[in-house]
């Protein structure tokens, strides 16, 4: 490392994350940085709406209530520096409500916005252009609830540049928020390909809180002791790209290769081709290496020349849902509970008919206890007599589902014994369904603004809005495929390797570490694209993508069409795809038996 270090600790993964993170980094952490990721497609949409019942309304409000409330006095005191996508789709009352905050503490802090991201105003030029979805080529719905930009980390270093002491954004990418203080810290310049790429992965690897400290770990036993305490992850970066992944001292949780790979794949898709705003990243060979307990050391981050589009997402409602669950127990549980699902939706849909209303767009039964998530084909044994029934609904109109929640609630008397609740009891709740709806938009169109205390900060956006020659990514060299020969043996793959799973629309991505370098030819002689695609076709997935990683010794796989639509759209029991690299890891390896000594 180099003499001077910028250390960033990540407080938030989403908008509801625990208040734990950014106390603990405040009073623990010793950081110069807190950074905050709180937006999603979802919770965009939901902001959209609560800004449509309120104009006060419209950010993310645990920004105030869990961070600038309570600890503006330290912040201020220990002289750290606070950036956060918070504004949502109200920015200027995000910065409102941070400043009267700030002054009920007492605390004098300048309150830097970026703006630009905000393109709902902009709907009927979109549709006049004939914008289409970039994966589907679907047209612009009619009406949208939100519409913005991913905007990139340099309108955020010149916030600070400017003096801003807390930072407020909209929509930008999650990573952005820890790049632009490297930005503005290093004075690394919208060329410097390399660094901006180790500042993205510095930003990705702690934009999920714990994640990258052992949280959602494959091997949960080394760290479940300290779930109650869980370290959040700090980023302790260099002029030169480098960066150190370690957390507050004294805390649960664990930092090593895996906990930190496992958050490197995840959510990836190409890992030589990682888009942001500002780079395109190449993490295929990125190297961790343990450089003190719960310290990991990140190099070998490539980067080439940005894009010339910004990803703009909108959302916009289509139809609506609601979720039947109920307990059954006793003799025959499974048969038992699939014919009262299957009963409850046949007096549902007669009810339909009665009212003259169309049948509904999808339907799901779940028997949760059976291993419903699995491909039948590959499904462990399970012997149930206790099991959740769950069954979803999604109908083009509020009533539809209400006639649905009606009967659901009706059968209580007149279906299966053996029954109780499984959650709140009465009626199902019919609520919205929230689809997004992605498309590329040139960055000379998307004109970003910095302010800060409401004073505009000069800031050459154009510079960023024109993107140099791309450049293809070089070759990769992989170890080759081996077969096993010989005295073999046939183990699941968890015994071999860590993995991780994650969404990106309808396409999940699994991400698999082979926990010891000379396991990864046997790994990919067996966890082959078609393989893969087998193993879940119960999913529907189109087609199944497979990348090398060769610096982590790992590899990533990503499942198109396997979602159900994903998000709010699918009625899946699994909509992110979060369950997939579990059920991977069941997935069998023939490896030879001295590879594996004693723990053959």
């Amino acid at each position: 490392m180099n003499a001077r270090t910028v250390r960033i600790g990540g407080a938030a993964g989403y908008w509801g994350d625990t208040a734990n993170g950014p106390e603990q980094l405040v009073l623990q952490g010793d950081v110069q940085y807190l950074v905050f990721d709180y937006l999603a497609e979802v919770t965009m949409a939901i902001l959209a709406k609560a800004r449509g019942k309120s104009p006060d309304a419209g950010y993310a409000t645990d920004f105030i209530t869990q961070v600038i409330k309570p600890l503006a006095g330290e912040i201020a005191r220990r002289r750290i520096r606070v950036i956060a996508n918070a504004g949502g789709v109200n920015l200027q009352a995000c910065a409102k409500a941070i400043r009267a905050a700030l002054a009920e503490a007492g605390v004098s802090l300048k309150v830097g916005t970026v703006e630009g991201d905000e393109l709902l105003d902009r709907t009927e030029e979109l549709r006049a252009r004939g914008v289409r979805e970039m994966y589907d080529g679907k047209p612009l719905p009619a009406k949208l609830a939100s519409c913005n930009a991913y905007l990139g980390a340099f309108p955020i270093a010149a916030a600070l540049d400017a003096g801003a002491d807390i930072v407020v954004t909209g929509r930008v990418v999650d990573s952005a928020v820890t790049l632009g203080a490297l930005v503005h810290e290093f004075g690394w310049t919208p060329e410097d390909w390399d660094r901006l790429a180790a500042g993205t992965l510095a930003g990705h690897l702690i934009e999920c809180g714990c994640q990258a400290t052992g949280g959602n770990f494959t091997d949960w036993e080394q760290v479940a002791p300290g779930w109650d305490r869980m370290g959040f992850p700090i980023a302790e970066c260099s002029a030169d790209g480098s960066f150190v992944i370690t957390k507050p001292a004294d805390t649960g949780g664990l930092v090593s290769p895996f906990t930190v790979g496992e958050q490197l794949v995840y959510e990836i898709d190409d890992p030589q081709a990682y888009i942001v705003p500002d780079v395109v990243c190449d993490f295929s060979g990125a190297r961790l290496v343990q450089q003190a307990p719960d310290r990991v050391h990140v190099s070998g981050v490539r980067g080439r020349p940005r894009t010339p589009d910004y990803k703009v997402c909108a959302t916009h409602d289509d139809g609506f849902r609601a979720t039947f669950i109920q307990t059954i127990t006793s003799f025959d549980a499974p048969r038992r509970a699939r014919a009262n699902g299957e009963a409850i939706l046949s007096v549902a849909r007669r009810r339909l008919a009665q009212q003259n209303l169309p049948d509904f767009r999808d339907t799901a039964i779940h028997l949760i206890g059976t291993n419903t998530l699995w491909n039948p084909a590959y499904r462990p044994p399970v012997d149930a007599n206790e099991l959740v029934l769950r069954v979803d609904v999604w109908h083009e109109r509020y009533s539809g589902c209400e006639v649905f929640s009606k009967e659901a609630a009706g059968a209580a008397l007149s279906m299966t014994t053996g029954r109780c609740a499984a959650g709140p009891t009465g009626r199902p709740k019919t609520t919205p369904v929230v689809r997004p709806f992605s498309f590329l938009l040139p960055k000379t169109e998307v004109p970003v603004k910095v302010a800060v205390d409401g004073q505009a900060v000069s800031f050459d956006w154009q510079r960023l809005a024109t993107a140099p020659t791309m450049q293809p990514a070089p070759a990769l060299e992989t170890v080759e495929v081996r077969a096993a020969q010989g005295d073999t043996i046939r183990v699941p793959l968890i015994r071999l390797a860590v993995a991780r799973s994650g969404d990106k629309g309808d396409r999940a991505n699994i991400g698999v570490l082979a926990r010891r370098p000379d396991y990864l030819p046997y790994l990919r002689a067996a966890l082959t694209a078609e393989g893969v695609r087998d193993w879940f076709a119960h999913t529907g997935t189109s087609r199944v993508d497979r990348f090398d990683l060769p610096g982590l010794n790992a590899l990533n796989f990503v499942l198109h069409d396997a979602l159900g639509g994903g998000g709010a759209v699918s009625l899946r029991l699994d909509v992110q795809g979060k369950t997939y690299a579990q059920q991977l890891l069941h997935f069998p390896v023939t490896l030879p038996r001295a590879l594996m000594g004693d723990a053959a």
